[in-house]
């Protein structure tokens, strides 16, 4: 936890971007005037702007200065992974169930929208998991299908929290498939039938899809989960 002192600061310089006074690409005043302007120290305002360079805030340019980041979603969210990555063991299930409301919902959105590029790409993805060598090559490209149809949403805030949450269950997916024989064949179905719907451009169909696949999912990780705790 940062020292109160740097704490305000970190606050006062999100409030300037909060207020448009920063603005994403502006250069931030040097050090000495930054401080001066903040009524903090420098060293505090150097600890102030280091901790929001972590929170990809602030980006630091060697020799030129340092600047208000582009302030995107999936900058800003990217946190969101190496939160979930942390957790306990005990949270995995509730990580999966934040993934079973938010899929459905941006798998309904996609169908509206999807390109016929995007519905070649999860043709192509479809067909690399069929010839995985591994399980873990098969996760890889389950991963890649659901990030491009996150991506076909058009809500770059929603597919950066779903890639956050995600992230994650990837380790037991692929476990999942080593443990139960008919795991692989039920995923490759599931996602035909997402793809089918999104080729449809029916997104009730879409929806209930990915809410089918996501609920699978959940169910062998409280399963797993339960075990685990007997």
């Amino acid at each position: 936890m940062a020292a109160p002192l740097t704490e305000a600061a970190i606050q006062q310089v999100r409030q300037l971007v909060v207020d448009g006074e920063l603005v994403s690409g502006q250069r931030l005043p040097p050090e000495a005037e930054l401080a001066e302007s903040l009524g903090m120290s420098r060293s505090t305002v150097r600890e102030a702007v280091r901790a929001l360079v972590t929170l990809r805030v602030l980006d630091v340019k060697r020799g030129d200065g340092t600047y208000v980041t582009s302030l995107r979603p999936e900058l800003l969210l990217a946190g969101i992974g190496a939160a979930a990555d942390l957790l306990q063991n005990e949270f995995t299930l509730e990580l999966v169930q934040v993934r079973r409301i938010l899929e459905p919902a941006a798998t309904a959105m996609a169908a509206r929208q999807i390109t016929d590029a995007e519905l070649s790409d999860l043709e192509a993805c479809l067909h690399q998991m069929s010839v995985a060598s591994s399980h873990e090559e098969l996760v890889e490209y389950d991963e890649q299908f659901h990030h491009i149809v996150a991506t076909a949403a058009g809500n770059a805030t929603l597919a950066s929290m779903l890639t956050g949450v995600s992230s994650r269950t990837t380790r037991g997916r692929a476990w999942r498939g080593v443990i139960e024989t008919s795991a692989t064949a039920r995923t490759m179905a599931q996602h035909a039938e997402i793809l089918a719907a999104l080729r449809a451009r029916d997104p009730k169909l879409a929806e209930a899809a990915a809410l089918m696949h996501v609920s699978t999912t959940e169910a062998w990780f409280r399963t797993v989960l339960g075990a685990a705790g007997r």
